[in-house]
């Protein structure tokens, strides 16, 4: 066997892959001699059928599967050893003239060279890494949530301004009717939040099964509200202007829970926290934690978007369209192979450079980060529900089960895979420091 590389430029090559029966005969006289025992033709003895009617029946058939399996391992191999850098996978090209009845063999197939370019972070332009800082307003706003998720629930009759709904809502076509396939959801409301007067007063004495209709077009202050409301992300609200309609489910006014002692009990295990003050702290520090997530997020996001604009790069793009073609689940047109391309070619660019990124740091990711990770998230989201100080085996447990299912474990990698990204950006990057408050943070990037 003999595989050698033409370069038909700097992003396509060619491998000419040559098998001989040495390659192949010692395996395939194998499979025919177990067909043979096997075999029970009429007039011959069970395992004593000639040879020449085994070939006849299963030779073209064991030839073609035998020199395929080398041919496939040929290639793998050859692109191991000589370090290789594709895109896709090998192609085989097209041979009418192949002679299955001779010995020797010869194949062709293209590869799609992976491109030589450089990443230069720290001549990327425009990019902001913002820090909220974590105010009064902040902390008593936080505080304000947890007396309110503490508080006691009681069970109003009709609804008042300080008030919480629940409701079913639908979004009605512009003759009032109900939208086939619109949105829809299941949520709870809260008066208080309402943007303006004349949107809280729409419900202000309604009962259970009454319905409301509003506008989302300024119905909150935040489009995260509108977002939360409506079970969509961020920007699938922006800019969103249609008619919905509520229907009241429930009624309910929360009595705060007082700041004292068994609200630090409650929210952080007993005696976790004794005074006002070290709660107020505790919730600064915890505070800080969940924004810089957010700011590492933006800030991440702006890399990765100029990022590949800064970086020179040519990808083999008719390859690449032959190969998304021809490994499609579904047939595709030439033409929808090309938009296939079109829609890819960012992604592709990225995937590279990301990849460059990893190697230059030397990043890994091991499972000992990733259930760190998972433990970390279970604790945070345990805290939330008043489990502040949740025990590290009990943590573990939860995320050991947590990682057992394939798309959480691919959500919590990706995670640690964006944390130590940011952590090369934030070293590396050349970025405008800019400190806000979290809804001057909001603002600026939801412009």
């Amino acid at each position: 066997m003999q595989v050698t590389r033409e370069n038909s430029d700097a992003l396509n090559a060619v491998l000419n892959v040559q098998i001989v029966a040495d390659d192949y005969k010692a395996q395939m006289d194998k499979i025919l001699n177990g067909y043979r025992k096997k075999s029970n033709i009429p007039g011959f003895r069970k395992g004593l059928v000639p040879m020449g009617l085994i070939k006849k029946q299963y030779g073209r058939g064991v030839l073609i599967e035998e020199v395929n399996k080398v041919l496939q391992g040929a290639v793998n191999q050859y692109i191991k050893d000589e370090k290789i850098e594709i895109l896709g996978n090998p192609l085989p090209m097209v041979q009418d003239d192949i002679n299955w009845n001779g010995t020797e063999f010869n194949f062709k197939f293209e590869l799609g060279l992976t491109p030589e370019f450089n990443v230069e972070l720290d001549k990327l332009e425009g990019i902001k890494a913002y820090k909220v800082v974590i105010d009064d307003e902040l902390i008593n706003k936080q505080i304000e949530d947890f007396t309110t998720r503490f508080g006691k629930v009681i069970s109003k009759e009709e609804v008042a301004e300080d008030c919480n709904v629940s409701a079913t809502i639908v979004e009605l076509n512009e003759d009032g009717s109900l939208k086939e396939e619109g949105i829809s959801n299941s949520t709870v409301l809260s008066i208080a939040e309402l943007k303006g007067k004349r949107n809280p007063n729409k419900f202000m004495g309604k009962k259970v099964g009454d319905v409301v209709k509003v506008k989302t077009k300024s119905l909150f202050e935040e489009e995260t509200k509108l977002a939360n409301l409506l079970g969509l992300k961020v920007e699938e609200v922006k800019d969103l202007d249609i008619e919905l309609q509520i229907t009241i489910v429930e009624v309910n006014f929360v009595e705060k829970h007082e700041i004292n002692q068994e609200l630090f009990d409650k929210i952080y295990g007993e005696g976790a926290i004794d005074s006002e003050e070290a709660f107020r702290a505790r919730i600064k520090e915890e505070a800080g934690k969940v924004y810089i997530g957010e700011t590492d997020r933006y800030f991440l996001n702006q890399v990765t978007d100029k990022i590949v604009d800064a970086t020179v790069m040519e990808l083999p793009k008719e390859f690449l369209i032959k190969w998304l073609k021809s490994s499609s689940e579904t047939p595709k047109t030439d033409e929808e192979a090309v938009l296939e391309y079109e829609k890819s070619e960012k992604g592709i660019k990225y995937q590279l450079i990301e990849g460059r990124i990893f190697a230059d740091n030397k990043i890994q990711l091991t499972f000992e980060e990733i259930k760190a990770s998972a433990i970390e998230l279970i604790k945070v989201q345990m805290a939330q529900y008043g489990q502040a100080n949740m025990e590290d085996k009990d943590a573990e447990d939860i995320a050991m089960r947590v990682l057992q299912n394939k798309e959480e474990y691919q959500r919590i990698t990706e995670q640690v895979k964006m944390e130590k990204l940011s952590a090369v950006y934030k070293e590396k990057v050349n970025a405008e420091v800019e400190e806000l408050s979290f809804d001057e943070f909001v603002a600026a990037i939801s412009k």
